[in-house]
């Protein structure tokens, strides 16, 4: 397993799609501004297929340094949730290779000749 960086992804994207290095790093900078100002509202993110982004408050807690023993209180905090989608899973547990062309995420469906399962396909339903 490696690590990928958003510069990584931004080469890959711009080789993909046959744009502009720099078009396709304003694009993705954009994007995760984006995210992470609707994040900071409180807002829900949902991508269809790929999985949805929510904040959950942590409650105050009381915690113990393991060095000393000494119980310190841990103030409650947000964080970031993350539930996956239907095509994230599928890829994950291998049923389905993103690398073939036609797989559209967000439209709960594939494209004509993709092998991704279409709706009311035997892929679980999640709860």
């Amino acid at each position: 397993m490696s690590t990928t960086t958003k510069k990584d992804l931004i080469d890959r994207i711009a080789d993909e799609t046959s744009q502009k290095r720099t078009a396709v790093k304003a694009t993705v900078q954009s994007f995760l501004v984006n995210v992470i100002r609707e994040l900071s509202e409180g807002n829900r993110l949902e991508f269809r297929d790929f999985g949805v982004f929510e904040i959950r408050e942590r409650a105050p807690r009381i915690a113990q340094n393991p060095k000393t023993l000494e119980r310190v209180p841990v103030p409650a905090k947000k964080t970031v949730k993350f539930k996956i989608g239907r095509l994230m899973k599928l890829a994950l547990e291998g049923d389905i290779d993103l690398s073939q062309p036609g797989i559209e995420l967000g439209t709960g469906r594939k494209s004509e000749g993709s092998s991704a399962p279409a709706d009311g396909a035997s892929a679980p339903a999640e709860k």
